[in-house]
């Protein structure tokens, strides 16, 4: 009995460990982190744990693409694509889902989005068929879009990944990129909500 005991103990304290592993890999937590908050929600289980397990699965299976521009919904496309005062000429091309938030977060750009969903890196063997290029050059044309609006990192790859949206929509739109305000290598989702719309106000043709 005492064996079968130790052996159930062991086998909880592996998958409370398995878990904190799993949060480790969650963005701004490290293994220390994760191991608090994993203590703190088993502490709280009924207040935290079991409705975030809970909260977890219903979002795991109901959130997808947006199939419009690549936004996170529960609908087929988001609520931004279906509103139709934002189709106002203005497509705003973003890294990843983060980003747009981002910018939604700021409050300065009232058109619509385009998630790329990446950045092209040689190193990361990441090309231009692994993003959704042609799926904005289509939407150009069928939503009459105007200005294209490039709202990418300011890092190596995030300029190598402007100019290339730049080139594929010559002649389709007029495209400016974020001004002022962005530091190198930064990204949106870590920037101020005045410092967005500050860039994205000074913005500027490329």
């Amino acid at each position: 009995m005492t064996g079968f005991g130790h052996n159930s103990e062991d086998e909880a304290e592996g998958r409370i460990e398995a878990l904190a592993e799993m949060m480790a890999r969650l963005p701004g937590l490290g293994p220390r982190s994760a191991r608090r908050a994993v203590l703190h929600m088993l502490q709280r289980r009924d207040l935290l744990m079991t409705p975030l397990a809970d909260a977890m699965h219903d979002v795991a299976a109901a959130a997808r693409e947006c199939v419009q521009c690549g936004n996170l919904s529960t609908a087929e496309t988001c609520a931004i694509c279906r509103e139709e005062r934002r189709a106002n000429g203005e497509i705003c091309v973003v890294e990843d889902v983060a980003s747009l938030w981002a910018m939604e977060r700021a409050g300065a750009f009232r058109g619509r989005y385009h998630v790329l969903g990446g950045l092209l890196s040689a190193l990361d063997n990441v090309g231009p068929d692994d993003l959704r290029i042609p799926r904005l050059r289509g939407r150009i044309a069928d939503e009459g879009v105007r200005e294209v609006i490039l709202a990418l990192p300011a890092t190596v790859d995030g300029q190598t990944t402007a100019h290339y949206v730049a080139d594929a929509v010559e002649g389709s739109a007029t495209v400016s990129t974020l001004a002022q305000g962005v530091p190198v290598g930064g990204e949106l989702d870590y920037l101020d909500d005045g410092t967005i719309g500050a860039a994205l106000r000074a913005r500027r043709s490329l």
